[in-house]
């Protein structure tokens, strides 16, 4: 439990912080270099592997969370080293529910990383 706290403890804020910067700054997406896409995809490959390697744990409680977010930036960043010059999302509804859904994510993650860890039952 403490590997999932310390993972949650990075990738919370991480997502929290790239969420609102992204909600905030999503035109920059629309001319952007299928070179600077398949760099963000490598990233993410990297990142979602070093956390489906070090934290491979498929529990019926929150450090499930951690394992999916990182089979999720893995599969994400394969699309985006494989396809950089696919459309990228536009300002719509469904982009930001899918933004504020990321950022839902983060906060929880975080909460979990913070608060204290139960006392184990004697």
């Amino acid at each position: 439990m403490a590997n999932s706290r310390h993972i949650a403890g990075l990738a919370g804020p991480t997502l929290m912080v790239m969420t609102t910067s992204e909600a905030v700054n999503l035109d920059i997406w629309a001319g952007v270099s299928p070179t600077l896409v398949y760099l963000n995809g490598l990233m993410l490959f990297v990142a979602g592997l070093a956390i489906a390697r070090t934290h491979n744990v498929w529990v019926r409680r929150w450090p499930v969370l951690v394992t999916l977010l990182g089979w999720v930036a893995m599969a994400v960043g394969l699309v985006r080293m494989f396809a950089p010059r696919a459309p990228q999302l536009a300002a719509s509804a469904s982009t930001y529910a899918v933004i504020a859904l990321l950022f839902l994510l983060g906060a929880v993650l975080t909460l979990q990383a913070v608060r204290k860890p139960k006392a184990p039952a004697a």
